[in-house]
């Protein structure tokens, strides 16, 4: 009741209300991070669909540039890697080593992507590990509270010690309920980013076998002449 009335009025209540808060953060990030690797896996089917279903390396290029997901952005910087503007053989764009180019690219953007989707795990792989702490913090500073209001009232029977010990002890039974949904989320999705790196690599590889096969070099024609070889089809 007090706790109520006056949510303030000691440590031990402060330590309550931060675990509280702790709580809520948890499951605001369960449901965010939730909704970010269902949308994440919902993108990379449609993309793969679609990439896979692609004639050849340069179509695939030309229609899935638009595409969101981690598997476009990884095929984007593929792509971005080994395109050469059409050129004359000796063009500075010729000399570049795309394999070395297109190997960094790849690594590098599933690092991104790998960092994008670390959010927030630090922050539940704290809290699941510092609530039981600070909710045995909070019934430490209970139990000395409760022990100077026993020698103060100067009677040590089980109905003066039992009240205010029990009502300490509420603070790491809150601590501990705070806990446990903390580590699973933060496990949860650590699994899910695991799974999720897993399947970059797979596809960067893949990726790269298709770019061996064209020397990894994609050659771009200019919008002008697209246009008039799409023109020229048409007729």
């Amino acid at each position: 009741m007090d706790l109520l009335t006056n949510p303030f009025a000691s440590i031990e209540h402060l330590v309550i209300w931060l675990l509280i808060g702790f709580s809520v953060v948890t499951w605001g990030l369960a449901l965010i991070k939730g909704i970010q690797f269902a949308r994440l896996r919902h993108r990379d089917r449609q993309f793969q669909k679609r990439f896979w279903s692609a004639t050849s390396l340069d179509s695939a290029a030309e229609q899935l540039q638009q595409h969101a997901g981690a598997a476009a952005h990884v095929a984007q910087a593929g792509f971005a890697a080994i395109q050469v503007a059409g050129g004359q053989p000796g063009d500075l764009s010729q000399a570049i080593n795309h394999q070395d180019r297109l190997e960094r690219a790849l690594r590098q953007q599933i690092q991104r992507e790998r960092r994008s989707l670390e959010s927030g795990l630090a922050v539940l792989a704290s809290i699941g590990s510092t609530s039981p702490f600070i909710g045995l913090f909070g019934t430490v500073w209970g139990i000395m509270e409760a022990l100077k209001g026993i020698s103060a009232a100067g009677s040590a029977s089980l109905e003066t010690v039992a009240g205010p010990i029990g009502a300490a002890l509420v603070a790491t039974g809150v601590g501990i309920a705070v806990a446990v949904p903390a580590v699973l989320v933060y496990n949860y999705f650590l699994r899910s980013l695991k799974l999720t790196a897993a399947d970059l690599d797979d596809f960067a590889h893949d990726f790269y076998l298709l770019a061996q096969k064209s020397a990894f070099k994609l050659v771009v024609a200019p919008a002008p002449a697209r246009a008039s070889g799409a023109v020229k089809e048409a007729s």
